[in-house]
């Protein structure tokens, strides 16, 4: 239902009432005006959760002190019309060099509301030190914070791991608890989705509100390529989702980027100098909503993100050709064969840290950064589209040594050092990610005549039964969400061996991370090794895990569940092309839309989701969303991006002020560089691991 009602009476001499439907409830959006005292509110359940701050629609701050702005002044409107569609509400504030002239146009748009913020600057004199800012009160207690790929629920399991004994921990990543005073706000660019959204209970009931951005520079800022901020505020009794036209603050430091691994960065004097005649717009978006289960509050603006933004375009991006063409030359020139070894090497030949380009001892790393087990499953796959009558024989010699790895009672080695001829280093999501493909391999292998998987099928059962006798036991206890990455193989393992035991390990696998994450109240976290906190990876591991249980038991609780942590997957995902200053990325006109971020610690772009996507198509295909179907396309192929006539990929992009690699010292200038050296393997292996499910699934990559 959605209708547009206008009504006088004898208190109100205007208001207005927009009325979105979410789980049945109505979501109320009403400008009332008692002798013209105007208050814009958002109700839910006619319970006004979301509320013009009391002093005024619009804030401006007209000085620059103790790195923040400061001396605001307010405005609230004079004056309430209807435009066709829109409904506008104008105001004025006065400087003594002259007025402000204020403008915020509604308009219901797909189940949320639309608002143009415009600020009008009329006066004669040119202004400094000015901080536009659009505030929204929500009128709860202990509300949750998410804000995508930043912060998860306030980043629990990164600052329990991160700052015990380490004075720079709470600097490593965001953490937010919502107590008075807290602030978490981050420059647009930061943002995947940009959207700030909060989640509370009252009562019985759970709710959400979310500020959507439509992310920008802004005019006459202090600073050079300066955007606006997005974020949340906690106060007593109440927390505010805010827009700034600039200032940034996280973990209690005020003017901080994020903008290390391990470290922040001053970024002050955000302040914008506005001249005479300049007008600023903003365009945002607002909704509200009831959800039904704590730690799902972040799903619905996820989707209206997606929305609004419409990240489906693929005409200019590369051709699924060219990027499989592209990364089989490059696996070939990875693979290495002699008397002791064979296999694909993980790293470049060269280290990319040292100035004298030291050598790099080749290494068969399964898993994680690796992969080099994966080539085994995509190649048989894929073997038609290459034509090289090399290809099984590759697959044939490579995996026969990766069973050479010794088994013991914590499972198998990941890592061959060619140097040494030794196996050695071991880790859950290696383990899980290698026995994944192993276990797809013996699949495809089966069905060629041509391919012996007798050590396979060997080497996976080992490794299935020390992993299903470990986690049956009553006291496996997992430290973070890495061991769902055994979910897949188990099941795939089960259904190869019929053993029971498989099954059992692998269903207790999914009901454990189940009860222990949906709630978010630990988020998925511990899916890469170097970074301790949350991260997309740890959700992948969730989202795979679940996701495979649904498709061999067809419960529908698992589709739930593999919703929740495919959604909280996408939630790292751009959705907009980011415009990207002078550097590497602007070069060659880079697209952001597509790409990851890796997590909370850090913040730059990999082309990690591409090996996502089959299963985020998968997922559309299961709850009928074709918005999901569509977005997998265009991540494949967006990732394909920056591929050298090499085959060679860079792995980290910074699309925001953050960086790894290179030149750090200056905050100003990490946003658009690129580090192309650090080429390990699972940058290519992914693209083929993909390509191989979807071919297998039926899909056309090309179509759109």
């Amino acid at each position: 239902m959605k209708k547009q009602i206008f009504k006088k009476n004898h208190e109100l001499s205007l208001i207005l009432y927009l009325f979105l439907i979410s789980y049945c409830n109505a979501q109320t959006l009403n400008i009332d005006s008692k002798e013209k005292d105007y208050q814009v509110q958002f109700t839910i359940d006619n319970k006004p959760y979301i509320k013009s701050p009391q002093e005024g629609l619009w804030s401006i701050a007209t000085k620059w002190q103790n790195d923040w702005p400061s001396s605001w002044k307010h405005a609230k409107p004079e004056s309430l019309k209807q435009y066709g569609e829109w409904h506008v509400l104008r105001g004025k504030i006065s400087f003594p060099e002259g007025d402000w002239h204020l403008q915020d146009a509604y308009r219901q748009e797909s189940g949320r509301i639309k608002c143009i913020r415009r600020f009008e600057w009329k006066g004669n004199e040119t202004l400094d030190s000015i901080t536009l800012a659009i505030r929204w009160k929500v009128s709860a207690e202990n509300t949750k914070a998410f804000l995508p790929g930043i912060l998860y629920y306030g980043n629990p399991s990164g600052e329990s791991n991160l700052y015990k004994g380490d004075k720079t921990g709470p600097r490593k990543v965001p953490v937010y608890h919502g107590k008075p005073g807290e602030k978490a706000i981050f420059e647009e660019h930061r943002f995947p989705l940009p959207f700030a959204s909060l989640e509370w209970k009252n009562n019985i009931n759970y709710y959400g509100a979310a500020l959507h951005s439509i992310p920008s520079p802004v005019p006459g800022g202090k600073q050079n390529d300066q955007w606006w901020s997005l974020g949340v505020e906690a106060y007593k009794k109440k927390s505010e989702l805010v827009l700034f036209s600039g200032p940034i603050a996280y973990n209690n430091t005020l003017s901080t980027a994020k903008a290390k691994q391990s470290e922040d960065m001053k970024y002050t004097n955000t302040f914008i100098e506005v001249k005479p005649g300049t007008v600023i717009e903003k365009t945002f978006y607002l909704e509200a909503y009831q959800i039904e289960n704590e730690g799902s509050g972040f799903q619905q603006p996820l989707y209206t993100s997606i929305e609004i933004f419409k990240p489906f375009y693929s005409e200019d991006l590369p051709r699924v050709d060219d990027i499989l063409d592209a990364k089989y030359r490059f696996t070939k020139s990875r693979y290495m064969e002699n008397e002791n070894y064979v296999g694909f090497n993980m790293f470049p030949s060269y280290n990319p840290f040292t100035s004298d380009r030291d050598e790099i001892t080749p290494q068969i790393v399964l898993g994680w950064a690796g992969q080099s087990e994966a080539p085994a499953y995509a190649l048989q796959v894929l073997n038609s589209r290459f034509k090289d009558n090399k290809i099984l024989e590759m697959v044939q010699k490579s995996l026969d040594h990766i069973t050479t790895s010794p088994l013991d009672h914590n499972g198998f080695k990941v890592i061959y050092n060619t140097k040494e001829r030794k196996w050695h280093g071991t880790d859950p999501v290696s383990q899980g990610q290698a026995m994944n493909s192993i276990a797809l391999a013996i699949k495809s292998g089966r069905k060629n005549k041509d391919i012996n998987t007798s050590k396979w099928e060997l080497f996976l059962k080992k490794a299935s039964d020390i992993h299903s006798n470990r986690i049956l036991m009553q006291n496996w206890d997992p430290i973070n969400s890495s061991e769902a990455f055994y979910i897949s193989p188990l099941l795939m393992a089960k259904e190869l061996f019929n053993e029971e035991k498989y099954e059992r390990a692998a269903l207790k696998i999914t009901d454990y991370y189940g009860k222990r994450h949906l709630d978010m109240k630990e988020p998925y976290w511990g899916g890469t090794l170097d970074a301790n906190c949350e991260d997309k990876e740890g959700a992948w591991g969730a989202f795979q895990g679940f996701l495979a249980a649904y498709e061999y038991t067809g419960r529908k609780k698992y589709l739930k569940w593999a919703k929740h942590a495919g959604d909280v997957t996408l939630s790292y995902t751009v959705v907009w092309d980011i415009p990207l200053p002078a550097g590497r990325l602007a070069n060659h006109n880079f697209k952001t839309r597509g790409w990851t971020v890796v997590s909370p610690q850090n913040q730059h772009l990999d082309v990690y989701g591409v090996l996502i996507t089959p299963s985020i198509y998968k997922l559309g295909t299961f709850i009928g969303n074709e918005s999901l179907k569509r977005l997998a396309k265009v991540m494949y192929r967006s990732c394909g991006q920056m591929i050298d006539p090499y085959g060679s990929q860079g792995e980290q992009m910074t699309q925001t002020n953050f960086a790894q690699h290179g030149d750090t010292s200056n905050v100003y200038n990490l946003r658009g560089g690129y580090s192309e050296q650090w080429t390990v393997y699972w940058i290519t292996a992914h693209f083929l691991h993909a390509a191989a499910q979807f071919e297998e699934m039926g899909v056309n990559l090309e179509s759109n």
